[in-house]
């Protein structure tokens, strides 16, 4: 079977524990998930499995995407992605959030939320120049470069751009409740993207 599955996020709430403290939890909705191609190591040069996710119908699909997921039954996903292999599964067999129980610890990835174009302060917390008698010094970042030698700014210098809208995983979460009726998964803690954002939550180890 496969150490993971795709889903949902759904959002935050807060519950309470065993002694009565108040946890905030996000809300993921995990699978279904459709197996749709398992890879070996003796024909693709690995082992894993290819999984799917949210149905949708073949009319929003391409020949090739329909061609690919007919060998795996009727059903058609909308997301595809590659899990590590641990063990035996069968082609076109759903995997549901039964595959987690309560206490596991788990690692979720998804991209984080995209915030533009951004300037120092914000990117990477500077603090600022004097904001008052005509500094003319407020949000930049300073002197960059470098003398005669080596006359050039160094790489990875942190400088305004693009802030966000990358992968994150953020390992070591705890499981808080598995609702198997709702395809639920309560999880402690924040999680990276939007709401509706797509996660991927993996057993951690």
């Amino acid at each position: 079977m496969v150490n993971g599955l795709m889903g949902k996020k759904l959002g935050m709430i807060q519950v309470f524990d065993e002694s009565r403290s108040l946890v905030p939890v996000t809300v993921v909705e995990v699978g279904p998930c459709g197996v749709v191609q398992i890879k070996e190591k003796n024909h693709d040069g690995y082992g894993a499995i290819q999984i799917g996710f949210q149905e949708v119908p073949e009319r929003k699909m391409t020949k090739p995407q329909v061609g690919h997921l007919k060998k795996a039954g009727e059903r058609r996903w909308r997301n595809l992605r590659e899990f590590r292999s641990t063990g035996n599964a069968e082609l076109g067999a759903l995997i549901t959030v039964d595959l987690f129980a309560k206490g596991d610890q788990v690692n979720v990835q998804g991209v984080s939320k995209g915030k533009g174009f951004q300037g120092v302060m914000k990117r990477h917390n500077y603090a600022g120049g004097p904001a008052t008698h005509g500094s003319m010094f407020h949000r930049a970042p300073g002197a960059i470069g470098q003398c005669s030698y080596p006359s050039r700014v160094f790489k990875n210098k942190a400088l305004p751009g693009q802030m966000g809208s990358k992968r994150i995983t953020v390992k070591g979460l705890r499981i808080f409740d598995v609702r198997s009726e709702e395809n639920i998964l309560l999880v402690s803690g924040s999680i990276p993207g939007p709401v509706g954002g797509m996660v991927i939550v993996r057993k951690a180890g």
